[in-house]
């Protein structure tokens, strides 16, 4: 499992990031996901957002409308498109830092140590291991035996 994917590497990025996330937080949502794309006069900009309660369409549409404005002064000059999502029931976790957003969901990851999926809910996150409650009990994994994993929505009550 890899360490957080850092967005393009620009200051500029690092301060988009950061000033959706003092929105987001405000409006009771986690940003997951954040990837900044600049094309011939326009910037496209795709964001995963998070909240414990679940996402719809007017959380999406909420966010939209409280970002798009500080977006419009960031990049001043260029056609912003905005698309904002959620992280949908069967999110592949793309680094290490999401798990600690999914915290009582239901996770499978794909094993390096044994070769197989393991499935349950996530109990715990440091920044050594996960601890997932299965059938047969609580297991804990090394971060560094998962070579993949997801959110699995048929392992949640």
């Amino acid at each position: 499992m890899q360490k957080k994917a850092e967005d393009s590497g620009t200051a500029e990025n690092a301060l988009v990031r950061e000033s959706m996330e003092t929105v987001l937080k405000g409006l009771g949502f986690s940003l997951i996901e954040l990837v900044v794309s600049r094309h011939r006069g326009s910037v496209q900009i795709r964001a995963v957002i998070y909240n414990r309660s679940g996402i719809g369409t007017d959380d999406c549409s909420k966010v939209h409308r409280a970002v798009f404005p500080r977006l419009e002064l960031a990049f001043e000059g260029y056609d912003i498109y905005l698309e904002v999502s959620s992280p949908g029931i069967d999110r592949l976790i793309k680094d290490t830092d999401e798990f600690a957003h999914f915290l009582g969901r239901g996770v499978r990851c794909y094993r390096t140590d044994i070769t197989e999926w393991t499935a349950g809910i996530l109990e715990s996150v440091n920044e050594e291991e996960i601890t997932i409650k299965t059938k047969e009990g609580i297991i804990g994994l090394k971060l560094e035996t998962i070579a993949k994993a997801k959110l699995d929505s048929s392992q949640e009550v």
